[in-house]
């Protein structure tokens, strides 16, 4: 496993495992106890997903201490505010089961996050938190945010696959010094992804997959991503990716991949944050 060294000096890995849309709770529990096994130590969820319990209960049933996981959740909507954060916060805690989080995230930039923001810091200065972050922050609200408040984020977490790479929100965060962190790395198979042209070539070269391939062309990039799979040949093929590193060449001929559109919604888009902000968790 690679890592990388966050803002406050704490190692995150590389590659993640994400249970998004994992909502039975038994292939949820095993594919993160799959994932464990197999060598992934930074496992994603997140309140609104519906399945901290059984990521709680893959963690207790696995022979990995604790202190070598990184495990990260996230505030949802309806809990933005000070007072509601805390009280989210503990309820997130006990549902996993844990004593801290190394990573909190505000999952979107709606309602209020800055009252989110300034309990998030109080448990940070706890020690209850190891990290703080958001999620789905586009740049200008990530730098207010920045700007307005004590501790800056250490993580931004945002739709990036080849055919949305997001390249001015990563150097936004490497000028901010924010780790970017990717979800739907593979663009959950949309545009036939797997069997692109350009990303099948280059995997030929290397006897790797589209796949493996996209995955190390973030990590070339430094962006920290989190795949998600049910299936125990996928899990263990997505965490094969250390044996290889792309050329100038490669990471060129994927730049060309983008189209700098969103596959999954903007939160510029009123009908969106709508949407966004009509999904109750409690």
């Amino acid at each position: 496993m690679e890592y990388r060294t966050i803002n406050n000096g704490i190692k995150m890995p590389v590659l993640g495992f994400g249970v998004f849309q994992v909502a039975d709770p038994k292939v949820c529990e095993e594919s993160v106890l799959t994932a464990i096994r197999h060598g992934y130590r930074l496992i994603d969820t997140a309140a609104v997903y519906g399945n901290e319990e059984a990521v709680g209960a893959a963690i207790r049933k696995c022979d990995v201490p604790r202190e070598e996981l990184f495990i990260t959740t996230k505030l949802w909507v309806q809990d933005a505010g000070y007072e509601k954060t805390k009280a989210a916060f503990a309820a997130s805690l006990d549902r996993l089961g844990l004593v801290y989080l190394d990573l909190y995230l505000i999952h979107r930039p709606f309602g209020d996050y800055y009252g989110a923001w300034r309990a998030m810091e109080e448990l940070y200065d706890q020690g209850r938190i190891r990290a703080i972050g958001v999620s789905n922050f586009g740049s200008d609200r990530l730098v207010d945010l920045i700007m307005n408040n004590r501790i800056r984020p250490a993580v931004n977490q945002i739709e990036c696959h080849p055919f949305f790479q997001q390249e001015e929100a990563r150097e936004i965060c490497r000028e901010y010094g924010v780790q970017m962190e990717a979800w739907a790395p593979f663009a959950e198979g949309k545009q036939n992804i797997f069997k692109n042209e350009v990303l099948a070539k280059i995997g030929e070269k290397y006897g790797k997959s589209a796949a493996q391939v996209i995955l190390r062309w973030n990590i070339d990039r430094g962006v920290v991503l989190i795949p998600k799979s049910t299936h125990e040949e996928r899990i263990a093929q997505n965490i094969d990716v250390f044996d290889f590193r792309l050329t100038k060449e490669d990471m060129d001929e994927i730049a060309a991949l983008d189209g700098g559109q969103t596959f999954f919604g903007c939160n510029a888009d009123p009908q969106y944050t709508k949407m966004i902000n009509s999904v109750k968790i409690h």
